[in-house]
């Protein structure tokens, strides 16, 4: 018992003084870049002076647009080509999307299109008037690093709770079919597609367990913005189909889209709690559910079972 608490006891150590290293030194850096950031920060305050809704805007909704058209960009060229072939070696799905259908492709990017450009700007706009009320989210002082890394964490929190039960939700007979079945028409899933869904879906399964933490927080333009950048980043791996070294593995939800059943939630936390992951934890891909450290694919370090004739 006394070598279990020891053991225990320098771990939770160790795992404290490694974690106050790497604040430290990552406080350092945005210290010591700190007065840049902020003076540009208040040049282009000054730039926008009352029209800060014009800058929220922009940065809100044009910044994370790049972030996910410029990702998705690169991901849509190994898509269509197969090409280069060190990217498409790592595919989950080997023989899908060799290449991919390019007339579902074309209908899937004017889906993603109208709802980034019909749902999620009015939202963004409805949600700078919200902030407005009890704040400034164009305020002056940018937040410390520290505060942001408070944000990140309930942010987080909150997108993990609010997808996982609205995307079990919309998986109910009452609303799959009308509803969520679009998006699950691509079985093995591609980056860009990870706004491809209805326009309820997008409010209520995609925009709402973003937008909701920086209202609970009352959160500052720059932290909005990489929020919102870091939340397009992370669905778009999530979707890309390909298990690329020292990137979070795609094997999760990429095995929801191929059962249907399975992997609800982000994180995949509520997902053990409720047990809806059981058949995922039985097979191959949970094994190749790891961040990737070399250069060979999990397909081939970690092979399906040979498939029963």
């Amino acid at each position: 018992m006394r070598k279990t608490a020891f053991i225990l006891g320098s771990g939770l150590l160790l795992l404290v003084a490694f974690w106050n290293s790497v604040t430290w030194h990552l406080q350092r850096f945005w210290g010591a870049s700190g007065h840049f950031w902020q003076a540009e920060w208040e040049r282009l305050l000054s730039t926008f002076e009352g029209k800060e809704w014009i800058l929220f805007i922009i940065a809100a909704t044009q910044v994370p647009s790049m972030c996910f058209w410029g990702l998705n960009g690169l991901l849509l060229v190994v898509d269509t080509t197969g090409k280069p072939n060190f990217i498409a070696r790592y595919r989950i799905q080997v023989g899908k999307n060799e290449p991919v259908d390019p007339v579902k492709l074309r209908q899937s990017i004017r889906t993603v299109l109208f709802n980034q450009f019909m749902i999620s700007l009015p939202i963004v706009v409805f949600l700078y008037l919200l902030l407005k009320l009890w704040g400034d989210p164009c305020r002056r002082e940018l937040p410390t690093f520290h505060w942001f890394l408070l944000e990140l964490a309930i942010f987080t929190l909150i997108e993990e709770v609010m997808f996982y039960y609205s995307h079990r939700l919309l998986h109910h007979p009452a609303f799959y079919k009308k509803i969520h079945k679009k998006h699950h028409e691509w079985t093995a899933p591609i980056g860009v597609i990870s706004l491809y869904a209805h326009p309820v879906e997008h409010v209520v399964s995609n925009m709402l367990p973003v937008v909701v933490g920086p209202i609970v927080m009352g959160s500052h333009l720059s932290s909005i913005t990489m929020w919102f950048s870091l939340a397009l980043i992370i669905t778009s791996i999530s979707h890309c189909g390909y298990h690329l070294p020292f990137l979070p593995s795609p094997e999760f939800h990429d095995y929801h889209h191929l059962k249907f059943n399975q992997c609800y939630g982000v994180l995949g936390v509520l997902d053990h709690l409720h047990g809806t992951d059981t058949l995922f934890k039985q097979t191959k891909a949970y094994e190749r559910h790891v961040l990737l450290l070399g250069f060979t694919p999990l397909s081939e370090s970690i092979p399906d079972p040979p498939k029963m004739e």
